[in-house]
Formats: C-alpha cells, structure tokens, sequence
C-alpha cells in the first residue's frame, strides 16, 4: 500500500509543476513539500465521500488554511475522483474553478472554504468540529496550516479556544518547512518551539517527518487514536520546500516561482509518470 501512495505521490508533483509551468503562475514549493501528507489524508487516512456534500455530514473533513499550495490539493481532488484530472490544465485560467487561492462561488467539489486569506483556517476548522460534536457526528475534521501563515495572530486565538472548548475531534497539521515567501521563517519572525508552543495552549501534539511516507500514514493513525480524549491534537510536519525536485529543494525562493521550459525538463525527468498525466 505505501508503494501505491508513493507513486500517488510521485504524480501529485509531477501535476504541480505542470500546472505552474503551463501559467507562469502559482506556488510549486509548499505544494510539493505536502504531497505525501496529501495522497496519505485523500487515499488512505480520511473517510470521505467524492460525490461531496458541502455539509460533510457523517464523513471526515478537511480545510486547507495555507491556500496558496493550491496545485497539489486540486491534483489530489481529482486524482481521489472529485473531479476529472483533465481539469488540471485549467489551473489559474480565465473562468476555471482552479483559482490560485482556493474558492467555493465556482461550487468544486472538495473545496468547503476560501482561503485567499491566511490565517483563518483554524478558525474555520475548530467552527466545524464543533458542528461535528453538537450534531453528534463523530467524524474527524483535518486541517493543514503553514508555519509562516502562524505570524498571524488569529490563529493563537483559535488554538486558545481549541483547548478550552476540548475540540477532541480536531487533528491541525502544520506544515513546519522552516521557509516563507521572504525567507526563513526565523528570520523573518521566529516562532520559537512550535511543539512546546501548541502543547503549552492546551493541545497533544505530535511530530511527524511529512516527506516520509510510512511515517506519515503511522502518526496520522495514532493522531486519530489520541482524539475524543478532552483536548485538540496537532501534528507538526517537518518537510523539505520543493520536495522531488533537487534544485528546488530547501529554497524559500520557490515559494512563488514557476519553472521555467528548461527547469520543468529537469523536474519531470525527477518525477516519473505514474499514473498517466492529464
């Protein structure tokens, strides 16, 4: 079964360059460092349903907080059946649903909250899970957050109140690639322990090496084991920015950085096709 994941994976990066290429457009880096956590959450970890209901009643959810790493959350909504693949070559064009920050007007399947703005997802995410308790389904909500988007202050607000309203059905992940737009993230505002920090506001808090993929399908499962138990739990997901791709990887400078012909040959000849491109 990892075998499977990985080579999910594996064509997961090969549709987000792709896809950023073909626009000039769009955010290669995160996307590619959170492809294993994606195939692992959409084709092995969540009960969900691809005929999607916007409620997500009796099914686990999830909400993508950082959305600028759109590409590889469109490419594992259509490789998980949400939509067709072929769609993918829409990604950033005139009247596609494929925005660059996720939206709902445009009504794609998968997709439950915009996140053009960072720093809300949390929010979102602890306001479903709530939902979830009082309606006594006892489904799981997932959400996935960047550690840079935590320069936000709403979002210690939220954790804040995760941990007093023991939100126990809620597993956050944050992406803990150490990179943001402008640099690293400890120079440009420190954030210090993330670990210490989450389980200082009240959370159980879990490390997880996100590029690894049996490491992340076991801490996943014991993220579930450890929810219903009176607190909110998060997963901090170490990965590499640009993982796949060699000369992207580690580089805060692909944050926002489309490949150019000559890059992407070298990108893909790192990514082989597996499970047939759109």
């Amino acid at each position: 079964m990892e075998q499977q994941l990985t080579q999910i994976a594996t064509q997961i990066r090969r549709d987000i360059v792709r896809m950023v290429h073909a626009v000039q457009s769009g955010h290669p880096g995160g996307s590619l460092g959170c492809a294993d956590f994606f195939t692992a959450l959409y084709f092995k970890v969540m009960e969900h349903d691809t005929a999607f209901a916007m409620d997500g009643v009796n099914e686990d959810i999830f909400f993508l907080s950082n959305g600028h790493i759109s590409p590889v959350f469109y490419s594992a909504l259509a490789r998980a059946g949400y939509f067709d693949v072929k769609e993918l070559a829409t990604f950033r064009k005139i009247n596609s649903r494929l925005q660059g920050h996720p939206t709902t007007h445009e009504h794609l399947p998968g997709i439950r909250v915009a996140s053009g703005s960072l720093g809300q997802g949390m929010s979102v995410a602890i306001g479903a899970a709530l939902a979830k308790k009082y309606n006594n389904d006892t489904h799981i909500v997932y959400s996935l957050h960047g550690d840079g988007e935590l320069d936000e202050g709403q979002n210690w607000e939220a954790i804040m109140s995760a941990a007093h309203f023991k939100v126990d059905n809620l597993i956050a992940t944050v992406d803990w690639n150490g990179q943001q737009i402008d640099g690293p993230t400890e120079k440009i505002m420190n954030l210090g322990n993330l670990h210490e920090k989450f389980a200082a506001f009240g959370w159980i808090v879990l490390d997880m090496n996100g590029n690894d993929m049996d490491d992340v399908i076991a801490v996943l499962a014991k993220a579930k084991g450890l929810t219903g138990k009176g607190q909110p739990v998060c997963i901090m997901m170490k990965t590499i920015m640009g993982k796949g791709v060699d000369f992207m990887e580690g580089h805060h400078e692909w944050h926002g950085v489309a490949p150019n012909d000559e890059q992407l040959a070298k990108a893909l000849a790192q990514l082989p096709e597996t499970l047939g491109d759109y």
